[in-house]
């Protein structure tokens, strides 16, 4: 990373930050005793964020011409400018959630790894290589985006878009679509490999792009990645608390742990891949 600027503590950076994102300008800002630092990733755009601090500056707008506002529910339009992918995925978790409201099981029982349902009075369940042979090929992939209540789904969108949006922005949407789905699906057959069929949740995806980004930060320093490392502590010490009997003890019980773990490893995995061409082509 390359120091830019410093600005004192009481400067309200927001706006500037939005903008570095919007122009897709890989950088970060820390917390010095003296100030808020500005750091870039790659020395290439220096003319670009020179051209944005004068602007900002000025008090000029400075989101890009493609994403100025053209009519009514441009706001709303913005995050899939910004990130596609991870707008996307957030909103069909959110549309999913709500069809779960309204027709139920019904929503559950067509997402779900392998077809369930009810015969006899007893749950019924078939297997995925039938499922996948009469064409219902989403069913590896569909479980992430079930979510049982609110805090369920709240916690895994929050980190969906906060660790997304930094992969898009900086690997681009191609990257972002392929950590979703490798990701999702290694997640869920790893639950699947347990013996588990009705299970959900974006968090296998949320454990690996904190893998990867994780990773690109630490051996990719001027990659532009960043994740505080507090926040790395408390989603792994998260995902070991709910994996003891004591998760149980305070309502945090069946908990796909085995897609946390198994959406990390790939994560790290992929992370280590990327990073690993990156330090080649330094």
């Amino acid at each position: 990373m390359y120091r830019v600027m410093l600005f004192p503590h009481d400067i309200d950076t927001s706006e500037l930050r939005r903008a570095l994102w919007a122009h897709r300008i890989g950088h970060r800002f820390t917390e010095e005793e003296d100030g808020q630092v500005l750091w870039l990733a790659d020395p290439d755009q220096q003319a670009a964020l020179q051209q944005l601090l004068v602007r900002w500056q000025r008090g000029e707008a400075l989101e890009p011409e493609r994403r100025k506002p053209t009519g009514g529910g441009t706001s709303l339009a913005a995050p899939f400018r910004q990130a596609p992918v991870t707008a996307s995925t957030l909103a069909l978790c959110l549309l999913v959630f709500a069809a779960m409201g309204l027709f139920g099981d019904l929503v559950v029982a067509l997402l779900t790894i392998v077809p369930v349902g009810v015969a006899n009075g007893s749950l019924a369940v078939g297997s995925l290589g039938e499922a996948l042979s009469s064409g219902q090929i989403w069913r590896p992939l569909s479980p992430a985006f079930l979510h049982f209540g609110w805090m369920h789904l709240i916690f895994n969108m929050l980190w969906l878009w906060y660790f997304g949006r930094q992969v898009e922005a900086l690997h681009g949407s191609l990257r972002m679509l392929g950590v979703l789905l490798i990701a999702g699906i290694g997640a869920n057959l790893a639950q699947y490999a347990t013996g588990t069929v009705l299970f959900g949740g974006m968090s296998g995806v949320d454990f690996a792009l904190l893998g990867y980004v994780w990773l690109m930060s630490r051996r990719v320093p001027a990659s532009g990645f960043f994740v505080p490392q507090m926040l790395v502590v408390f989603m792994l010490g998260w995902m070991v608390f709910t994996m003891t009997d004591a998760a149980s003890v305070v309502g945090f019980g069946n908990v796909a742990n085995e897609a946390h773990l198994g959406g990390l490893v790939v994560g790290l995995a992929m992370g280590w891949y990327y990073s690993q061409k990156a330090r080649r082509r330094q």
